[in-house]
């Protein structure tokens, strides 16, 4: 890595179909629970897919206290400060003493919130003519627009308003920046993070990424790419990567948030450390806008960029945390790279997804499965993939099936495949 900074990871936290905090969604990824339902952020009944990850019963007002601009925060903002307010209290970083200037955010926050109900009206309202020989009149739905639109509702929207928050919330001054690259989003963004600090521009990032499409433009989006699982009599089985029976992934909702630090300034105030970030590849496919490249040439290259990175050769990573979407393509790619790369020993090593019991967090997937390592490290504990229960012969490695199994791992790859695309893999290892 010659004269590079190094980075390790000081805090961490997460809001998922799981649970409202780190300890919460861990637990239940160690139990095999899947946090996969049917769809009550709106009617889904007329839809093909009717079930997702939603995070339940969460409670912004604890975060939004005393802050007049938070009362207008999206669906997705809100998981974002509520994950970076873990992080930060867990870093021992609030309240602390360190230079808002120096103390940077790289985020990957999606799309905002769906205002669907009141453009839905708009549309009523604005329409004249039959069916679709119909047209918008202009003047009709400017009137109404400015009677029902909230401006602040609008802005939410923006995928930049997530990070200006967290920035705002916690007086953070350094570089701020927002990467929207589909389901590889905040992967990248810590990658990028990770960058900045190597290279002197910081010494500490919040990164990571938040994520909630479970609204009915971003089912039926997706529903059109035939993307979705419909597998809706029994939601908490409709997640099954790697397995011959998967028809699509869950769509879920959620964030997950990381510290990153320069070494030296995390030893200096005393730090705990959950694992020393060493690895960052990123590529391109430049194939299709919503298929992986067939041979797995982007990921392949992502992996391989990552390993040079880290002065590392595959065979030293004890587990690889997949993307493993659960759909057909995606499963039967990832698992031909690892196995270009790896070789022989693509047989060995572990390999399980997450999505199995979270489902799809788009733009935060990457991060709380960056978490999910990092846990595993602590705990000596590899996540399982659950609802593995029909082998796909075309996926055939070591997918720890069902049930979580007792490890010690020192190294481990993260893979996140974006639509467009868009492929990052991440390295961590245990800090000694």
């Amino acid at each position: 890595m010659g004269n590079k900074r190094r980075v390790v990871i000081t805090g961490i936290g997460a809001i998922t179909p799981l649970g409202h905090d780190v300890a919460s969604t861990w637990k239940g990824l160690c139990e095999s629970r899947s946090g996969v339902a049917k769809i009550t952020l709106f009617d889904a009944s007329s839809f093909p897919t009717k079930i997702a990850g939603e995070v339940k019963n969460f409670d912004f007002a604890p975060y939004a206290a005393g802050e007049e601009f938070l009362g207008y925060a999206g669906r997705h903002s809100q998981f974002a400060i509520a994950a970076a307010d873990e992080a930060m209290r867990d870093s021992g970083l609030l309240g602390g003493k360190w230079a808002p200037e120096r103390f940077g955010i790289y985020f990957g926050a999606g799309d905002g919130g769906c205002d669907f109900d009141n453009f839905v009206s708009l549309l009523n309202y604005s329409w004249e003519g039959e069916g679709t020989s119909g047209e918008i009149i202009s003047e009709r739905y400017i009137e109404r627009a400015a009677k029902i639109l909230s401006l602040y509702t609008e802005l939410e929207q923006e995928p930049c308003l997530a990070p200006g928050h967290i920035a705002r919330k916690f007086k953070l001054r350094g570089p701020v920046f927002n990467c929207l690259t589909a389901c590889a989003a905040s992967s990248q963004a810590i990658g990028e993070a990770y960058e900045i600090i190597q290279r002197g521009d910081a010494d500490i990032m919040l990164s990571g990424g938040s994520h909630s499409m479970i609204h009915p433009f971003g089912v039926v989006g997706f529903n059109l790419l035939t993307a979705l699982s419909t597998r809706n009599e029994c939601p908490e089985k409709a997640s099954c990567p790697f397995d011959r029976r998967r028809d699509g992934f869950v769509l879920s909702e959620g964030s997950g948030v990381v510290i990153l630090e320069e070494l030296e300034h995390a030893r200096k105030r005393g730090a705990k450390i959950y694992g020393e970030l060493i690895g960052y590849g990123s590529t391109g496919d430049a194939y299709r806008l919503t298929d992986t490249h067939p041979e797995g040439r982007g990921a392949i290259k992502a992996i391989e960029l990552a390993l040079k990175d880290a002065g590392l050769a595959a065979q030293s990573i004890d587990y690889v945390n997949a993307h493993g979407t659960s759909t057909s393509v995606n499963d039967t790619v990832e698992t031909l790279a690892i196995k270009k790369v790896f070789g022989d020993y693509a047989k060995k090593v572990p390999v399980s997804s997450i999505k199995s019991m979270l489902g799809h967090l788009i733009a935060a997937a990457g991060a709380v499965e960056i978490i999910a390592c990092l846990l595993a490290f602590r705990d000596d504990i590899i996540p399982p993939t659950i609802n593995y229960e029909e082998p796909d012969p075309e996926c055939d490695l070591d997918y720890v099936p069902n049930k979580a199994r007792k490890a010690h791992i020192n190294t481990a790859m993260s893979n996140s495949f974006g639509f467009g695309g868009q492929n990052i893999t991440l390295i961590v290892r245990r800090f000694e």
